[in-house]
């Protein structure tokens, strides 16, 4: 089991400048970091990955489709294709940088809606956008980890049982799911009990404070979420994710009007420890 922050309380675009905050982020315990891939070339993400291997930090990597030009479900199939474009182009970074993991919601443009539910067209275009990528992934080293978001942020999926029938849809073994504890705090009627039921589908875990600050400073039952992780025998990542109000445009999406911890280090500092030793308590 590996403990990872990420850098999207930094950056949307991870570089050379971040070298302080990732030397901090080693030095409070981390064995990695998680990286947002949203832009960029692919040399530039090969460089990260040296730069990290320098530093003794492992990686993740993590992504959204953010514009409607890109867009799995959409009616345009220009729209599918760009998404399916980017998707490769995801893959091919994730593995220039060193990632094993790409997650994120690889299903649908976040924020968009229509005002209804998934159709079965949109989620037979959303499983195929998957299915297309999933060898080349696979080929890559790669796991794709689609995340289930709450019901404000998208509609595909909202819930962990909604991401393991996508999952069994798609059918390929180098897909599945990012359980995040923030959006299973909204949507689900009981999150222990959804681990236990779909663990199966479980590939990347994100440990998140029900508020978007620090774990472990918030009421979500890290004891009990974690034991529910070892009865399913998950040993992948625990990535602590987190938001402050240091980018705007970032802040203004996730919606951060006010400060959750006083200094974006602590969540390295106190959650890393947090997560390490509840994990190892839980046993």
């Amino acid at each position: 089991m590996n403990v990872g922050v990420n850098m999207l309380l930094w950056a949307t675009r991870v570089t050379r400048e971040h070298v302080a905050a990732l030397q901090a982020i080693k030095a409070a315990g981390a064995d990695g970091v998680e990286i947002p891939i949203m832009e960029g070339e692919v040399a530039a993400y090969r460089e990260l990955g040296k730069l990290l291997d320098e530093l003794g930090l492992k990686r993740t990597s993590s992504m959204a489709f953010v514009t409607p030009e890109v867009n799995p479900v959409s009616d345009d199939p220009k729209r599918r294709q760009a998404a399916v474009d980017n998707l490769k182009w995801l893959i091919e970074c994730a593995h220039a940088l060193g990632a094993p993991v790409i997650c994120g919601p690889m299903y649908q443009t976040i924020g968009a809606f229509t005002g209804n539910g998934p159709t079965e067209t949109e989620l037979e275009r959303a499983a195929e956008a998957l299915r297309s990528v999933a060898p080349l992934a696979c080929q890559a080293g790669v796991t794709l980890a689609m995340e289930p978001l709450n019901r404000f942020e998208c509609y595909m999926l909202n819930t962990l049982s909604d991401g393991a029938a996508l999952t069994d849809r798609i059918g390929h073994p180098n897909v599945g799911i990012l359980f995040d504890t923030f959006h299973a705090n909204i949507e689900e009627k009981d999150p222990i009990g959804a681990i236990r039921r779909h663990g199966r589908v479980i590939k990347h875990f994100h440990c998140s404070a029900n508020d978007r600050g620090i774990p472990g400073q918030d009421h979500v039952d890290w004891a009990g979420t974690f034991r529910a992780l070892h009865g399913i025998g998950y040993d992948g990542w625990l990535v602590i994710e987190a938001f402050g109000r240091a980018l705007p445009g970032l802040a203004a999406a996730t919606k951060i009007w006010r400060d959750l911890f006083a200094d974006a280090l602590d969540v390295a500092r106190v959650g890393v420890p947090f997560a390490r030793e509840t994990w190892e308590r839980t046993l």
